[in-house]
């Protein structure tokens, strides 16, 4: 797999599609990052750690509202073959604020609206809402 962050956004996306409660995922640290963001956005209810032999697995919660999905777009800004950066100030701001960009700064991964209060730039991973 080339694109693992690409994976995980094409799995939680057709999970919505399929109206699932749960979506199991190959773990790594900036997936669980990315996780944790969407959970805290309130995407996601739950994100847990499975260390299943041989592999460890993220479980997903997904979230629903009204037997709509949370997420209705989660689309990937940068990818390998062409990376995208940008300035604190030039930070785009999904839906006019009402969606989130997932952002890889110096300081960890942290959300469009955090990097700007901050003042640090950095890769922007994908976008939400």
């Amino acid at each position: 797999m080339t694109d693992p962050i690409a994976d995980l956004l094409t799995r939680i996306r057709n999970a919505f599609l399929a109206k699932k409660e749960t979506v199991e995922i190959p773990f790594s640290k900036v997936k669980h990052a990315i996780c944790n963001i969407l959970v805290k956005e309130k995407y996601l209810t739950a994100v847990s750690i499975k260390n299943t032999k041989p592999t460890k697995t993220l479980s997903l919660n997904l979230r629903y509202i009204n037997h709509s999905p949370a997420a209705t777009s989660l689309k990937r800004i940068s990818k390998p073959g062409r990376r995208i950066y940008a300035r604190a100030d030039k930070l785009p701001r999904p839906l006019s604020g009402q969606g989130i960009a997932i952002i890889s700064t110096s300081q960890g991964i942290t959300t469009d609206k955090l990097a700007r209060q901050k003042g640090i730039g950095g890769e922007i991973l994908c976008q939400i809402y």
